[in-house]
């Protein structure tokens, strides 16, 4: 299972901005190249079928503009991912997740059943569309919602009406809130708004340790799910918890009006434990206010050796949502999701612990990641420019994250990624440094680290010029339409990108220089 996905509410940000993070992970094996565009709403289909699932959905009228990031080669679908609308929404989609027996066998997953015999024979049967699944999601969700309350409801209402094949969960921000909604079996869901104070660490595992029926199904404040879920649990004796000691033993349908989620529909197995159990850990390590519950941040020894650690990385209640000790910036999280459990006896790059220790969990910062978006939506800018996509293509610990402005039209052509390995591409580029700079991780860090942070910090600086532009006259900057706004953005994302593709350039000629200077048949007569 791939992806890892980090959440910040507003009050929990350096700006105020609402954060919605993931690494898009490849399957075991496999590479996907990834681009990012800008969809006008005259190419949003209005008939969608997807590729995998079969499944035709009729789509509304009047979509909005919104970014993505789909898949290169399009042979198996969109897979658009991550992005923000011209409504300043961001929507990233999916986390997969990993859920029980008992579930599916109460609502089964909706795969594609394909047809039996030939049309006119006694046998024949037609093929059977299956439910929507990540790689149709951000297309029908993304371009129709105006809040992410908007989103989770949307992506709730396909849910029920047309099932899923897998089980996920997907995120939605805007100038105010941060929601996550997951998918229990094939047609149910539950959701939650993250805290404004705190973060969210998720990865491949059901995740929402609470959830309040009561608001659930009536206000909808705070949390939300499906009409009959109640009902569902009950009848197929899904819920295995005591519930919330302070809900005074108020029930719905017999189910605790406050209970747990991820005990009641989640997974507890050996995979939980080295696969996600570790990344939720570490995040919290690093983020949380109360740190040293998690056995510390930088050097810890693991967690559990720490006379003060309530959660070491095998831990399996390591809780959904906590606040961080300092507020948390786009930064943080890019490098946050591009960490190899760094300064702990799990860092495959570390020289702590054993050979056996460096390799025992799933890294955040995967060799396989695809694309890392950490969408903003900032409230505190003009509001054209509200929205900030940084985007990242390969592996983490050697790339960077590009500032892209998403109320745009166009996007720069150096994130338009072909098919076959160009060094004219920022995805191919950075899988190129990733290869060739894994062999000799230490001689290169101090290069890739001063690109990091050079082209990070270039991002800033952009957002920051945009942000005076705008709010200097000539352009209507309350007009996400505006003409004059969009090109400021364009012109800036294009600047950008030109700096950075002129950098990862230089990047790629130092691994390259380095890689060949330990080449197993180097030989000088110097040598002897």
């Amino acid at each position: 299972m791939p992806c890892t996905t980090l959440l910040v509410g507003r009050k929990a940000t350096d700006d105020g901005s609402t954060i919605v993070a993931r690494n898009e992970d490849c399957g075991n094996g496999s590479f996907n190249a990834k681009s990012m565009v800008a969809v006008a709403p005259e190419d949003q289909p209005r008939t969608y079928t997807g590729v995998n699932s079969h499944l035709t959905i009729e789509l509304p009228d009047n979509p909005l503009r919104y970014t993505c990031v789909p898949n290169t080669d399009k042979a198996d679908g969109v897979w658009g991912e991550a992005g923000i609308n011209v409504a300043n929404v961001s929507m990233s989609a999916t986390e997969t997740i990993s859920t029980n027996a008992r579930v599916l066998g109460a609502d089964p997953l909706v795969t594609y059943q394909p047809a039996v015999g030939k049309p006119g024979d006694a046998d024949y049967q037609p093929e059977k569309p299956g439910g929507i699944g990540e790689e149709d999601m951000v297309t029908i969700v993304l371009p129709y919602i105006k809040s992410a309350r908007e989103g989770v409801l949307r992506m709730g209402e396909l849910l029920e009406k047309h099932g899923t094949y897998e089980t996920n969960g997907v995120a939605f921000g805007d100038e105010n809130d941060v929601w996550y909604i997951e998918t229990v079996g094939g047609h149910h869901w539950i959701a939650r708004r993250v805290p404004d104070d705190c973060f969210v660490a998720q990865p491949n595992r059901l995740g929402i340790d609470r959830l309040d029926l009561r608001d659930a199904l009536g206000e909808g404040r705070d949390n939300l799910c499906s009409a009959d879920l109640p009902e569902w649990m009950a009848a197929n004796h899904l819920d295995v918890t005591p519930g919330d000691p302070d809900a005074s033993g108020d029930t719905v349908c017999g189910i605790p009006s406050v209970f747990n989620p991820r005990e009641a529909f989640g997974s507890y197995t050996w995979l939980d434990i080295v696969y996600n159990n570790p990344r939720a850990w570490y995040i919290c390590s690093v983020l949380a206010e109360d740190a040293g519950a998690f056995g510390g941040a930088f050097g810890t020894t693991g967690g559990a050796g720490s006379a003060t650690a309530v959660y070491g990385p095998e831990s399996m209640d390591i809780p959904w949502c906590m606040k961080p000790k300092v507020k948390v910036s786009a930064m943080d999280v890019k490098n946050i999701l591009s960490s190899t459990y760094d300064g702990t006896i799990y860092d495959p790059y570390g020289l702590q612990g054993t050979e056996e220790s460096r390799d025992r969990f799933r890294d955040i910062g995967i060799n396989r990641t695809c694309e890392c978006s950490v969408l903003q939506v900032r409230p505190r800018a003009p509001k054209a420019a509200r929205g900030v996509q940084w985007v990242s293509f390969g592996s983490g610990p050697f790339n960077t994250a590009i500032a892209m402005l998403t109320n745009v039209k166009a996007v720069p052509a150096y994130l338009d990624t072909t098919d076959d390995v160009n060094t004219d591409s920022f995805y191919w580029t950075n899988r190129l440094v990733a290869a060739l700079g894994d062999p000799e991780y230490f001689d290169n860090m101090e290069a890739i680290s001063a690109y990091q942070q050079q082209t990070i910090a270039a991002g800033y600086a952009s957002i920051a010029e945009v942000d005076a532009t705008l709010a200097g006259g000539g352009c209507n900057p309350d007009d996400m339409d505006d003409a004059a706004s969009i090109k400021v953005m364009e012109q800036a994302n294009e600047k950008l990108v030109a700096l950075v593709q002129k950098q990862n350039t230089a990047l790629l000629g130092s691994v390259l220089f380095v890689r060949s200077l330990n080449m197993k048949n180097a030989f000088g007569a110097s040598d002897h």
